[in-house]
């Protein structure tokens, strides 16, 4: 991207108003493998491309005044793909987790993991502790990591955590609603994503948060995630500025 380039954009968002950009996006991050493969690369290399498009969204987000990032990291179903991918895949996060520490808190971000943590092996498990520990007095934007995550599975352990209260009669069966599911799932105090952006054209949502973006705007890019940057979010924004939310109202 040109300087001159990097202005207008940066331009065209200083035109939206706060009140007009999304508090919270989530980002199905797709195209590592096809990106790798079009290079005749092996799968790896586009997960590790694809860390570099980790950094310039977070970048953004912090640029835009975004709230929440959410990342769709690992599905649950990704736990079908080779052995090896998987293992390596594991290696990056730890990797990440400990090199992301120290920008993470000089930028002032909080992290927070979802998903289902038991798959997770040992080792990883202890640095996403110790990176959420390390930035938990920040204030800033919260970056959020959806890993071995499933938005089925999360409603079914919101269900049983909310069917164990009524077991006990800590709670009454009438007393079951939308704020109390919402309240039971993984991204408890975490406002709904605003924008839901998918990458490399695939026209899904792939069992990532069902519940969450009932009313959440969809922006797709055929772009692969090892090649979404800046210019592609700051898109995503302006298109998001654009339309008119009437939340099921007229306007």
């Amino acid at each position: 991207m040109t300087s001159q380039a990097a202005d207008s954009e940066s331009q065209d968002i200083e035109l939206i108003p706060q009140d007009r950009r999304p508090r919270h996006v989530a980002v199905i991050m797709d195209g590592n493998g096809r990106w790798a493969q079009q290079r005749e690369l092996p799968r790896i290399e586009g997960h590790l491309k694809g860390v570099e498009s980790v950094r310039q969204t977070i970048e953004a987000c912090r640029e835009f005044g975004i709230q929440v990032l959410t990342l769709y990291c690992l599905s649950s179903e990704n736990w079908k793909r080779p052995a090896h991918e998987l293992d390596f895949l594991m290696t990056l996060l730890r990797r990440y987790l400990i090199a992301e520490r120290e920008t993470l808190i000089e930028n002032n971000l909080r992290l927070r993991i979802i998903g289902r943590r038991d798959r997770l092996p040992d080792d990883v498990q202890a640095e996403m502790d110790r990176t959420i520990m390390a930035c938990s007095s920040n204030t800033g934007m919260t970056l959020c990591l959806a890993i071995n995550y499933g938005g089925r599975a999360e409603l079914v352990d919101a269900v049983s955590k909310i069917a164990s209260a009524v077991a006990s009669g800590k709670i009454s069966p009438q007393e079951v609603s939308e704020e109390l599911i919402s309240q039971h799932l993984y991204t408890e105090g975490i406002p709904d994503p605003d924008l839901l952006i998918r990458t490399s054209g695939e026209m899904r949502i792939s069992n990532f948060l069902l519940w969450q973006i009932s009313y959440a705007e969809i922006w797709v890019t055929p772009t692969l995630w090892p090649e979404f940057g800046k210019k592609d979010f700051a898109d995503a924004i302006c298109d998001y500025a654009s339309r008119n939310r009437r939340f099921g109202g007229l306007k």
